[in-house]
């Protein structure tokens, strides 16, 4: 969640993709053309672009199987529904501005294609193999900062995309970790245990969700969170030997997170340099 370190992997991603070394100025549109390549659709060289349920990813993701959850029950929408969509897709990338500037660096530089329709299903969607890509089926009430934190919580889920395909970040591959013994507690899905990928996926995308409601003085979701990302943190420990090196330092960040919230920690560790620098025992 530092958008050095964010900028850093797609650097490292772009190296091991194309054999380039993007300059800063260059990196968002050489990070685009490098995920191109990587997924079926290519992204355009700039901006969000938004589809819906008539769009080619919706009927690719249909096709396939992807999302099913979000796609499955979603009806045609007018006009006046996308307006709608459309402007608080704008509105809610301003609100992440102003929140944060970096938080918005990273999802402009994370998140390319957006898919709204309305399915039911009032939630986000993201997967590693089509990077770029999120998927959204927003509430009947929500406002401006649900459709942002919806477009930071899915960017964080394409982050550790990210960050995984440059360094790895547990030991095992997915398939393994939905095994019982490689199973810890949802702080999203209170009570429930989940693969390990998913419940640290589950648990790091909490924080920026708590970050955002705080900062526009609202509570709901740290008074539901706080005690769930701390019991989390707790199972998530267990399974330390899982974790390769790279992710042993995301983990024990998020538990000093869930030990101690601590938002002006959170501002600092976004923007700081220090957490910018990451070197693995052999680089990308």
């Amino acid at each position: 969640m530092n958008v050095g370190h964010t900028y850093e992997n797609a650097a490292r991603l772009i190296r091991a993709v194309t054999g380039e070394v993007p300059s800063a100025v260059g990196l968002p549109g050489a990070y685009r053309a490098t995920i191109s390549q990587m997924r079926p659709m290519p992204a355009k060289e700039a901006g969000l672009s938004i589809s819906y349920e008539d769009g080619d990813w919706t009927a690719l993701c249909v096709q396939n199987g992807i999302f099913e959850h979000i796609f499955k029950g979603a009806g045609p929408s007018d006009s006046p529904t996308r307006e709608s969509w459309d402007a608080k897709a704008a509105e809610a990338l301003d609100l992440i501005q102003e929140i944060s500037p970096e938080l918005r660096h990273m999802v402009d530089l994370l998140v390319t294609d957006l898919v709204i329709l309305n399915s039911g299903a009032d939630g986000g969607g993201s997967a590693s193999h089509i990077p770029g890509v999120v998927v959204m089926s927003p509430g009947p009430m929500w406002g401006v900062l649900d459709y942002a934190m919806c477009l930071v919580h899915e960017g964080m889920h394409l982050n550790l995309f990210l960050g995984d395909a440059v360094y790895g970040t547990f030991t095992l591959p997915s398939s393994e970790l939905e095994a019982d013994q490689y199973r810890a507690l949802s702080a999203v899905k209170i009570g429930q245990q989940r693969p390990l990928d998913k419940a640290f996926h589950a648990a790091v995308v909490t924080v920026p969700l708590m970050y955002m409601e705080a900062h526009q003085g609202k509570t709901t979701l740290v008074d539901l969170y706080s005690k769930s990302l701390r019991d989390a943190c707790m199972d998530l420990k267990k399974q330390r030997p899982h974790f390769t090196e790279y992710g042993r330092m995301l983990l024990d960040e998020l538990c000093g997170f869930g030990e101690a919230i601590d938002f002006a920690e959170v501002t600092r560790a976004i923007r700081g340099a220090e957490y910018a620098g990451y070197r693995p025992p052999v680089a990308a």
